[in-house]
């Protein structure tokens, strides 16, 4: 019963499977081998439009790497107060922008608006005395689970464009927003104003591979350069190309996620009929945030169950724990077996009943 997190689970056996067919013989290095081409071309296909890719083993490569192709080290960033980029990073943005600045924004639901984000960009000081805007950075599913919509996209991309900015995507649960929203990839991305997205792989099943994908194809010209400084440039590509090839093959990648969704949803129905628990934030991916009373939170983790004492900063203040409360996060994932999310649901409404009695 362990839901600490989709990165606790291993790797999709047809990953493996590719990675050992990968194995065999001699290859062109650095990038250059068939499987990242073809994992280039299909990732062309299925955006619907011409892109520029370059793979790296890391979500922190794959976002800092993206955001230091946009934002010069004068620049600045604005991205979520509880982004991963903003506190989960250990500042490796900065560190490869060369010092550019990042701008926290609050929202409920982990959620950034373009009102909130245009309020931002309004407070910023005359030129040169301030940091110059360059980028937005949204993350989609959120860190608390909620997906971004089409919408909200386009209302974001708008600030953005008005202000200079381009509009970067954190995807390290692309793939669970995706199947959530029903969209397509284009329609989520660049028709709705994207610029660049780091498409994440290895929370759905990978071993470690991590896509960024420049729909503006313009900032390809120096990203090989800013790859291999900050030392993600594989000499052995294939195995990252091999496993995004693989990740793409029949669709594995949208079927992962649609299980892992499935347990989350599964999760939340559960839980929901337990006695003092209630959800702040809607479910929406493969991530949920329960309040628990804190005996119940307490006995879980005593009979063995796994998950975290969660933040509520990305909560709306009304909605967060009160005393005698706590927040929790579980993550469901690709492997996540239908038995365990059963398992801890009859055990925390068992457990919710005798401390209710």
């Amino acid at each position: 019963m362990n839901f600490a997190s989709d990165n606790v689970m291993g790797v999709s056996p047809e990953i493996l499977d590719a990675l050992a067919r990968a194995n065999e013989g001699s290859e062109v290095s650095y990038g250059s081998d068939r499987w990242t081409k073809r994992a280039e071309m299909r990732l062309s296909e299925l955006f619907e439009c011409e892109i520029a890719m370059f793979l790296v083993a890391t979500g922190t490569g794959a976002n800092a790497l993206s955001l230091a192709a946009m934002t010069p080290p004068f620049g600045s960033v604005i991205c979520h107060r509880e982004s991963h980029i903003m506190i989960d990073e250990c500042g490796a943005p900065e560190l490869f922008t060369g010092g550019a600045k990042l701008i926290a924004v609050d929202g409920a639901g982990g959620k950034m608006s373009a009102s909130s984000v245009e309020e931002a960009l309004a407070a910023f000081g005359r030129p040169p005395h301030s940091v110059k805007p360059a980028a937005i950075s949204i993350t989609q599913a959120s860190e608390y689970g909620t997906t971004y919509k089409v919408s909200e996209i386009e209302a974001i991309a708008e600030v953005g464009r008005r202000h200079g900015c381009r509009l970067h995507m954190d995807g390290a649960r692309f793939a669970n927003a995706v199947v959530s929203l029903q969209a397509r990839p284009a329609d989520i991305t660049w028709r709705a104003g994207v610029d660049v997205l780091s498409f994440g792989f290895t929370k759905n099943g990978a071993l470690g591979a991590e896509a960024v994908i420049l729909f503006d194809t313009g900032l390809a010209v120096d990203f090989p350069y800013l790859r291999k400084r900050t030392g993600h440039l594989w000499s052995k590509g294939r195995f990252l190309g091999a496993q995004v090839d693989a990740m793409l093959d029949q669709d594995l990648w949208m079927r992962n996620a649609t299980h892992a969704n499935a347990m989350a949803k599964r999760l939340h129905e559960g839980l929901s009929l337990c006695k003092g628990v209630r959800f702040p934030v809607a479910v929406e991916a493969n991530e949920l945030f329960p309040i628990l009373p804190r005996p119940l939170h307490e006995a879980l983790l005593a009979q063995g169950a796994n998950f975290y004492e969660w933040s509520p900063g990305g909560v709306a203040p009304a909605d967060r724990p009160k005393a005698g409360e706590v927040m929790a996060r579980m993550v469901t994932s690709f492997a996540t077996r239908q038995e365990d999310v059963e398992s801890f649901i009859k055990l925390a409404q068992d457990l919710s009943t005798a401390k209710a009695a």
